[in-house]
């Protein structure tokens, strides 16, 4: 009798550490703001039953500085800009990818997928993910017609209405503004001491007319709908919420044009759940999911068989129907050579008074 019970007890306790030692795998995630929202998460958590835990970070410096601090190993999967990419994967803070795994990765548009930006030494280290660019948003009850140029930014009627984002963009903006993007639109990001020297100036000249920076995009929304600012540099996530506010806002690429990024998902080389993470990117570039991340954020898909679950209009509006010719008046952020310079100059400029 007394064997009978022992017996049974040891199952019992055997069970019960069982089930106490299948624990919830989390999946953490470092990505811009909008790149986590149940809208797609949540059938990515039930069919692999785990958690996917999301901070959100407001700069691509942010991103490297928490990488490069110590912070790598809190997050398994990243969402690095073009303008820092390659730095991520040369650096080896990215772990290599088997795109062999990711079933949609050919059906990854070719000019986004064959870009050598997170290529190193022939391997892979991350996957387009969303495309877009940086447009001037404006408060439709304060414009009659849309903003031209980013230099009315300048204008002295806008003191105080305006706001920028506190991020490297805010500069390339300023010097498009002095024409350092001809012929070479390639040059914004390799400028010149001297030219570095002028955008400093320029950007001086604007800080009476900005109200306050922003670095999230629910803080920009919030200045919009505040009626603190009647413009700013921003992203079309930030048009899409607004909109969905019923909010007069528009968005529009001034003659200049302007700059824009091609986020890519990456797989932290800390990272201890690689296998989960894997699953977590090839499933953010199914169609599916990318159909419902730009119903989120209102970026462009990089895998286009995503537009078979889209309307005409939608398709219209994510530029589908014409990439090549949209693509033509954005200059993709690339890496910055001197990119501590740019930065030192961004720092001058926000602490002067």
């Amino acid at each position: 009798m007394k064997r009978c019970c022992a017996l049974v007890l040891l199952i019992v306790l055997s069970v019960f550490l069982g089930s106490c030692s299948k624990k919830t795998p989390t999946l953490n995630l470092l990505v811009w703001e909008g790149y986590a929202d149940p809208a797609f998460v949540h059938a990515f958590e039930e069919k692999y039953n785990c958690k996917v835990a999301a901070s959100y970070m407001g700069s691509s410096d942010e991103l490297v500085a928490k990488l490069r601090g110590g912070s790598a190993a809190n997050y398994d999967v990243i969402s690095p800009s073009s303008d820092v990419a390659t730095s991520i994967a040369a650096g080896g803070l990215a772990a290599e990818i088997d795109t062999t795994q990711i079933p949609d990765y050919n059906s990854l548009s070719p000019q986004l997928r064959d870009l050598p930006l997170v290529k190193v030494n022939g391997k892979t280290y991350g996957v387009p993910f969303m495309w877009g660019p940086n447009p001037l948003l404006y408060d439709t009850s304060y414009y009659k017609s849309a903003p031209q140029s980013w230099a009315d930014l300048w204008d002295p009627k806008l003191k105080g209405k305006i706001s920028v984002w506190d991020d490297l963009s805010t500069a390339y903006m300023a010097a498009q503004v002095l024409g350092y993007d001809k012929p070479d639109p390639a040059h914004l990001y390799n400028l010149s001491d001297e030219e570095l020297d002028k955008v400093k100036a320029k950007l001086l000249e604007l800080k009476p007319n900005v109200r306050k920076m922003w670095t999230t995009g629910g803080e920009l929304t919030n200045l919009f709908q505040n009626h603190e600012v009647v413009a700013s540099m921003g992203w079309p996530l930030m048009t899409n919420q607004l909109r969905k506010a019923n909010f007069p806002i528009a968005e529009t690429i001034p003659k200049e044009n302007t700059t824009g990024w091609i986020d890519h998902l990456m797989i932290t080389s800390a990272s201890e759940n690689k296998d989960l993470a894997m699953k977590f990117l090839a499933y953010m570039v199914e169609a599916k999911t990318q159909k419902a991340v730009t119903d989120v954020t209102g970026y462009t898909p990089a895998n286009p068989t995503a537009a078979q679950f889209m309307t005409d209009d939608e398709k219209k509006a994510l530029h589908l129907d014409d990439v090549d010719g949209y693509q033509k008046h954005i200059y993709f952020w690339q890496n910055v050579p001197r990119r501590a310079k740019y930065n030192e100059i961004w720092n001058q400029v926000k602490a002067a008074q």
